[in-house]
């Protein structure tokens, strides 16, 4: 099951210039982070299938509360305290530090209504030092600021500004923040994880990330399987020494640590490495998240079984979707029926590319009849492209100094403390063009909203850097099937220009769009963008 260090998403960089910033770029793979001589866990010493698949618990309101503005309705309150454990990952290994919402690597599922509203009190008990490498010169996280810090983004949310995990609005241990979510948004798998400027892939990496389940009275008459036979999947790749502890590399610049990737050596599954389940010969339904730094998964399942893909990120898709493979980047989600009844007494793995991630062992006898997969789920109209009132032309940047590392991720050539220049009308809706200077393919994540894939198309990035045209260098290529229904996170491909169609719905203020990964995203490859209210005589 061993990992390469770097996954096939890598690819050699193209020359680009960028005359605002004095580094050079090379045409070269990213060097191996230095650091990495601490003796690490060969994961293929691990018994593989030992431990059973944790499923998670269900977080517990503590009482109800009136929901904003309303003198009557009351909404579930809950609390959340953020914690140092100690979780066994695997039965053959100690015990290993990790960072939870709960008392386990697992941390607690909510889940909720479409409509119903919820409080949470994200609470920080977490200690006062941080366990992981803190780089300083990152900007959000200089000397002056406390080194353990935290905010609670839930992705995929539709909520008020002051609910949405801004990363500056971070609080220290022994302090707390109340959030209020309307979820007035359709059936989803969302997810919530901590968002701290500058420390957010460590604190992430430590195990600040759970999930957070959105159901409606739609999904429910499509008698999809449930229960038990709805099955959670986080999946998120760590580095573990050979004492079973987490660990991260550092770039060997004690002054600028940072490194612009992690890949570890070991997948968790809810907390688990290579654990098993226990399934009936009938249809599944497996709800899974990318929740790693920066490893994109290329998912297949053993026995030639295919996945039907019925929803991504924010819900249902318009019919359901044969596939052989799922790719999902850091932050995106998969929602699949999978279909043992053909393989009783087989045990089936599912794996990415040639690494097992789980083992489903498949019983010879079901104890309940599925329901038979629709032909049609929800329905859902493209936005068309005459509908926007305005195309913003956003480019991804990388930079590199003279001895080829990376050193700075930027979203159009700008810094994240500048002044916001992305201001959309609520109500409006806007085409915004992701320019991919970039050799990677970038997972970019809007908060707040909701959006329709529109197309990419493979462009020149030197004719762009020296001239600002776009000389195209292929046709245009739609969205593929199982991105026809609504995203949050698109992958943004190498030297291609994503289109992306946004409604701007919900709430005026500021929010942010960053890249996924999140040592991008920590190294200033994320921007605010502000909802701004229509002028009067708009309204009128």
């Amino acid at each position: 099951m061993a990992m390469n260090v770097y996954s096939r998403r890598r690819l050699l960089k193209g020359a680009l210039l960028a005359p605002a910033f004095p580094f050079s770029v090379g045409a070269q793979m990213h060097p191996p982070p230095e650091g990495m001589d601490r003796p690490s866990l060969d994961p293929n010493t691990l018994a593989q299938f030992v431990d059973p698949l944790p499923l998670g618990e269900p977080a517990r309101s503590l009482r109800m509360r009136l929901a904003p503005g309303s003198a009557a309705r009351r909404v579930p309150f809950y609390r959340l305290a953020m914690r140092q454990i100690e979780a066994k990952l695997h039965r053959d290994l100690p015990p290993t530090r990790l960072w939870s919402y709960g008392y386990s690597a697992l941390s607690p599922i909510l889940e909720t209504r479409s409509g119903q509203g919820l409080w949470v009190e994200w609470a920080n008990e977490l200690p006062a030092g941080h366990f992981l490498p803190v780089d300083h010169s990152l900007h959000g996280a200089e000397p002056d600021k406390p080194q353990v810090r935290t905010v609670v983004h839930v992705h995929g949310a539709r909520v008020p500004p002051e609910s949405d995990g801004y990363p500056e609005a971070w609080f220290e241990p022994g302090r707390s923040l109340v959030c209020y979510y309307p979820n007035e948004q359709d059936a989803a798998m969302l997810w919530y994880h901590d968002h701290a400027m500058g420390i957010n892939r460590l604190n992430v990496y430590a195990g600040l990330l759970g999930l957070f389940f959105i159901r409606d009275g739609f999904e429910d008459r499509l008698s999809l399987p449930s229960g038990k036979y709805e099955v959670p999947l986080l999946l998120c790749d760590r580095l573990l020494d050979r004492g079973g502890q987490l660990y991260y590399p550092v770039s060997g610049d004690p002054k600028a640590p940072w490194i612009p990737e992690l890949f570890g050596n070991i997948t968790l599954v809810n907390g688990k490495i290579l654990p098993y389940l226990d399934v009936e010969p009938r249809p599944y339904r497996l709800r899974i998240l990318n929740g790693s730094n920066a490893r994109f998964y290329y998912l297949g399942l053993g026995g030639g079984l295919v996945f039907q893909q019925i929803g991504s990120d924010q819900g249902l898709l318009p019919a359901p979707v044969s596939r052989k493979e799922l790719t999902l980047a850091p932050g995106e989600r998969a929602d699949v029926l999978v279909d043992f009844s053909a393989h009783p007494g087989r045990p089936l793995v599912l794996h990415s590319d040639t690494s097992a991630l789980v083992q489903f062992r498949v019983s010879r006898v079901a104890s309940a009849q599925a329901a038979p997969l629709p032909k049609a789920l929800r329905p859902l109209d493209r936005i068309p492209e005459a509908a926007a009132v305005k195309t913003r032309r956003l480019t991804l940047n990388e930079y590199v100094d003279l001895k080829g590392n990376t050193v700075l991720m930027l979203l159009n050539a700008t810094r994240w403390h500048m002044p916001v220049t992305e201001k959309p009308v609520l109500g409006s809706t806007e085409i915004w063009e992701l320019v991919n200077l970039t050799g990677d393919t970038h997972p970019i994540h809007l908060h707040m909203v909701r959006f329709q894939v529109l197309d990419r198309r493979g462009f020149e990035p030197f004719t762009y850097e020296t001239s600002k045209t776009l000389r195209y260098t292929g046709p245009l290529t739609p969205p593929s099937p199982d991105e026809m229904g609504w995203k949050d996170t698109v992958r943004a491909e190498a030297k291609a220009v994503t289109r992306i169609i946004v409604r701007f719905e919900g709430y005026t203020g500021r929010y942010v769009w960053h890249c996924h990964i999140l040592e991008h995203e920590d190294n200033d490859m994320m921007r605010p963008y502000e909802v701004i209210a229509a002028p009067p005589q708009a309204q009128s």
